[in-house]
Parts: structure tokens; sequence; C-alpha cells
């Protein structure tokens, strides 16, 4: 009975959606909501979901308060119309398979393991936006900056919370490498204080993300070490923009490239 009253609830707020082009877009991911609010006209968006309208979770913030808030859930989203929805990783089967019976169109995206993968994400979200001129501008960018890379890399250690680091094969470390950035192997992706004293890479890369929260891992961050690794240069880094390692990252890796030019 619940879940025929969670499917009748959504086809009356459904009632009368239309599946031509998307004029209702919602989405229920922050990676979503980031390429959302890159590629659309901001008059297609209806809702996104409340972590892109925190300052300490994305850049995109500000746009992302113009529009209307959901939680991450189908039922959340449904009440705004949409035409559309974008999400990420499966999302749930039921979930996904209720939305095509109400008639629902759903762009689900798989996560990227790397720059190739970013790129079709773009596209594929563009083109179901009808926004195609959008999204080969910021492949473009992409593509200039693999073309531009720089010949050699610096070693380099990525730094969270923690003493959390990222894969050397990554696509963290594929961003890293544009900027000029050899990521270290580090096994767990983890480093120690130990680690840092010991053999310091030529550039420590920092997070800053949410370094202002009282926990634990920001308590290891603001260890001496953690700040200042012996002879590695410390560069800080927008931890935000590495949460989803999508385009928000060109502007970031050519701030990198500036600071690392001689």
């Amino acid at each position: 009975m619940r879940a025929f009253a969670f499917v009748s609830a959504i086809s009356l707020i459904l009632a009368g959606t239309s599946q031509a082009a998307p004029r209702r877009v919602a989405s229920l991911n922050l990676c979503t909501d980031e390429l959302l609010l890159l590629l659309a006209d901001p008059r297609q968006i209806v809702s996104v979901t409340h972590l892109s309208r925190q300052e300490a979770e994305t850049p995109l913030w500000r746009q992302a308060r113009r529009h209307a808030a959901n939680d991450g859930s189908l039922l959340a989203a449904a009440r705004h119309r949409p035409d559309l929805v974008l999400t990420m990783g499966g999302g749930g089967r039921d979930r996904l398979r209720i939305a095509a019976r109400l008639g629902m169109r759903t762009l689900d995206l798989p996560f990227a393991a790397s720059l190739d993968d970013v790129e079709r994400s773009v596209r594929s979200v563009a083109a179901a936006l009808g926004r195609g001129a959008a999204g080969e501008t910021v492949v473009a960018r992409m593509r200039s900056l693999r073309r531009s890379a720089p010949p050699r890399a610096l070693d380099a250690i990525w730094l969270g919370g923690g003493g959390r680091t990222v894969a050397a094969s990554g696509l963290e470390a594929q961003w890293m490498r544009l900027a000029g950035l050899t990521q270290r192997p580090m096994r767990g992706d983890r480093v120690s204080l130990e680690q840092l004293a010991v053999r310091p890479p030529a550039i420590l890369l920092r997070s800053d993300y949410r370094q202002g929260q009282y926990s634990g891992a920001q308590r290891w961050l603001r260890h001496p070490l953690a700040g200042a690794a012996g002879r590695a240069r410390t560069l800080p880094t927008d931890g935000r923009r590495w949460t989803c390692m999508g385009p928000l990252l060109i502007d970031e890796i050519t701030r990198l490239r500036r600071e690392l030019t001689p």
C-alpha cells in the first residue's frame, strides 16, 4: 500500500509533464548539480540538491541558491514537475523504474574514472539539455589543457584531512598531471606524518576542504608537518573542486600551472 501511495502521489504531481525538449530539469546528485549549473540555461533548472547550495561543498553555491532544493530523492524533486532528472551511479533501480513508469526521463551518469569519461559526461548532459554548444565549449577547454600539459612533472602528494591522498592512477592524478604534477603512489591512498617528514615530495598539494571544521581529520591537517613537510613546497588547493573531479577543475588546474611556473 505504501508503494502504491508513493507512485500515486508522484503520478499526481507529474500529471501532464511533457517529454519534449527539457524545460524543467532536476538533479539528485551533487556532481550532476554541478554539470547542470555549468551547462543549462538557468531557466531550465527547477531543483538541485541541498548540498550544492552549501558554500562548503561547491564553488557554485551562489548559482545553486537561485533554485529550489531537494534531498536527493525522486519524490522531493518530483513536486517541481521535472521533465528530465539527472542522477549518477545508478540511483537505485527501483527509483529509475518508477521514473520510467511515470514517463519521467532520467539521465543516469556513470562515475567518471578518466578524463575521457568526464568529457563524455559533459557531452551527455549538454545533449540531453539541448545545449550542445555549451558542452563543446567545456570540452574544448579540457582538450586545450590536455594538449598543453607540461612535458615534465614534479613529484607530488595530494593531501586531505587525516592523511587521505589519491590513487596514483586515478582521475585526480590525471587532473594533477595536467598541472605538471605526478601523484606519488601511496599504500592504501594514505600518507603519514612520518612519511612527510622522512621523504617529503617536491610539491604538497594541500586540500582546504572544510578547513574551518572541528574534526579529527582537520586536527591532523593542522599539524606542522602537514602544513610544511620538510623541503616540500606546499600549495593550497580548493578541495571542493576535487569532490566530483569534473570540469570545475579546469580553472583550478590553470591556477596551479601559474603557481608552478618559475
